[in-house]
């Protein structure tokens, strides 16, 4: 796909959105279904269903996806794809690359070890090798304009406020 392409696919859309604006406003679900046998659960994604469970580093074995690393994951795709979208637009030829995603989460948080130990991650990095010819200020506003429009990245940035329901 070129830049024309992608101009002419997502103009429609974008014309809908700047006439309605609530059409913009989409929904986005994720359901876990609970093992019963297991400290695991099994999450429907869009190819198929994912087992996930504990990290090795909190008592699992290994053989689960783990929630963290599946955050990770959703940034990398997000970068990735959003970065190609924009290369498109800029008429940036990219022949390969990859995003990089690391994480670092503190264990004795989450095991309760102490208290005063986060939960969670506490320090993410974002890395890009591209495989271009695009010159250095290209590659800089195309990576500067994929971090504004990646979905995952604005909203771990600025994360919205996350309700709990009650127990139904």
């Amino acid at each position: 796909m070129d830049a024309s392409e992608l101009r002419a696919l997502q103009a429609p859309i974008k014309q809908r959105y700047r006439d309605d604006p609530a059409s913009a406003q989409v929904p986005a679900r994720a359901e876990a279904r609970l093992d019963p046998d297991a400290i695991a659960c099994t999450i429907p994604s869009w190819h198929g269903e994912i087992r996930a469970g504990l990290h090795r580093a909190a008592g699992g074995d290994g053989t689960l996806a783990c929630s963290g690393d599946m955050l990770l994951e959703a940034l990398a795709a997000c970068a990735g794809v959003t970065l190609r979208a924009v290369a498109t637009a800029m008429g940036i030829t990219i022949r390969g690359g990859r995003v990089i995603v690391e994480g670092m989460w503190d264990a004795r948080g989450t095991l309760g070890i102490d208290r005063t130990a986060p939960v969670g991650l506490s320090a993410i990095s974002l890395r890009f090798e591209l495989d271009t010819d695009a010159p250095a200020d290209k590659q800089a506003r195309l990576i500067e304009t994929t971090e504004r429009y990646c979905v995952i990245l604005q909203t771990l940035k600025s994360p919205p406020p996350v309700t709990l329901a009650p127990i139904s």
